[in-house]
């Protein structure tokens, strides 16, 4: 998936030299754009709402749908947003378009939260007709999807409502005069555009978003979604503005490589934004908003607890070759775990995930060589990694709760099923 952007999102355009002058900026019947420059445009806000993420199927034509998502309620699956008149949105036009991407309706009935409405909702008009005008230049894909495959009741549209009436605010986004135009530019993105709050933030029991807790992590497919708020324990609060440029620009920084759902971000989406918005979101997450506040640290559970001791003894065996005694690392080969708010996070999901089955970084333009964590679940017992993620959790400056072995054996058995 790592190519440039002209091939990463759909193909080569629709125009030529009959695109001249005199037709530029003319809307057909559809409201599409035959400008050069909307369509250029389109393809960029595509790019930061990382479509190709969902409605790219790995091996598939680009936007032709087929990614099955799984949720608390079933498996969903990304539908087919190809100009194919029979099985994409060759026949929509765009209000109808525009009212999908900000209201969640569309000729099909009403759309489910996986497809982040309730983010894109924020997005302007002049933004959401550049991207449909470029959905137009993608080549049509004949591949009827049927995305609504959740048992009954859940596979009812009608209680959608319901729903929206719950977890759903509409509006276009709104600058905050408080703040300046680099930090409102960067919540545009977070909020709206990049939908960072569909994964980061912490879901209710009917899967809408917690938004007091926003950006405050998430569990979504056996991954941990960590907290990216300004919090100095378990969010980004530590990291700098460059240290979040690099992250998103090359899927790694002196902290983390990106891995799991992030290395595909990063690499779908990201690596191609702008470097006036890369710089525009790291401003954003590093100010938060008002209602962001600091988490007092727990004690660090004592070195001679009898889960660190052996927990210590693991990671010397098994895991200091890399990360190194010290638990510094190789700063962009092997992450650090030192003092670090990644291995703090409440959940240690993706902790267990990536010893348990392994990990391989994103590959990027700028780090086009991803490196890769072996799996040791084959191994090693459920109590062998509880042991040695609480030693890693409790060192160096790290302090949270321990991993118990019930943690380990629920994620192993639950992993056979992905």
């Amino acid at each position: 998936m790592n190519k440039l952007l002209m091939t990463l999102l759909g193909g080569s355009l629709a125009l030529t030299a009959a695109t001249s002058a005199s037709a530029a900026g003319s809307e057909d019947g559809y409201g599409i754009s035959t400008d050069y420059d909307t369509v250029q445009k389109g393809r960029y806000i595509a790019t930061l709402g990382d479509c190709a993420a969902c409605h790219t199927k790995e091996g598939g034509k680009p936007l032709a749908g087929g990614v099955a998502l799984a949720t608390p309620f079933g498996k969903l699956v990304a539908p087919n947003i190809t100009p194919d008149k029979a099985t994409g949105i060759g026949n929509w036009n765009f209000q109808q378009f525009k009212s999908a991407m900000t209201e969640g309706k569309a000729p099909v009935g009403h759309l489910y939260g996986a497809m982040p409405y309730t983010a894109y909702t924020k997005v302007s008009d002049e933004d959401l007709r550049a991207m449909w005008s470029y959905l137009h230049t993608v080549e049509p894909v004949e591949n009827d999807i049927v995305a609504n495959q959740l048992p009954f009741p859940f596979n009812i549209r009608m209680s959608l409502i319901g729903w929206n009436l719950i977890n759903f605010n509409q509006g276009e986004f709104k600058p905050d005069p408080k703040k300046s135009d680099e930090w409102n530019r960067g919540a545009y993105i977070v909020e709206g555009l990049g939908h960072c709050g569909t994964c980061h933030t912490p879901k209710n029991l009917i899967g809408g978003d917690k938004n007091s807790q926003f950006l405050k992590a998430s569990v979504l497919e056996n991954w941990t979604v960590p907290d990216i708020s300004p919090d100095n324990h378990k969010g980004i609060g530590e990291w700098s503005k460059q240290d979040l440029v690099d992250y998103l620009r090359d899927g790694k920084n002196k902290f983390d490589i990106a891995s799991g759902p992030m290395a595909e971000e990063v690499t779908n989406s990201s690596q191609y934004w702008t470097e006036k918005d890369l710089q525009a979101v790291a401003t954003y997450l590093k100010e938060g908003s008002d209602g962001d506040h600091q988490t007092t640290p727990p004690e660090p559970i004592a070195s001679d607890d009898n889960r660190m001791q052996p927990g210590g003894q693991i990671y010397a065996d098994r895991c200091a070759g890399c990360h190194t005694p010290d638990g510094k690392g190789v700063e962009g080969l092997f992450p650090r775990l030192a003092n670090n708010s990644l291995m703090r996070q409440d959940d240690p999901t993706s902790l267990i995930r990536v010893v348990l089955a392994g990990s391989r970084a994103g590959s990027t333009d700028a780090a086009p060589t991803g490196p890769s964590m072996p799996a040791f679940g084959w191994n090693m017992s459920d109590e062998q990694i509880a042991n040695v993620l609480t030693f890693v959790r409790n060192s160096w400056g790290n302090a949270a709760n321990a991993v118990s072995p019930s943690d380990v054996a629920k994620l192993r058995d639950s992993m056979k099923n992905d």
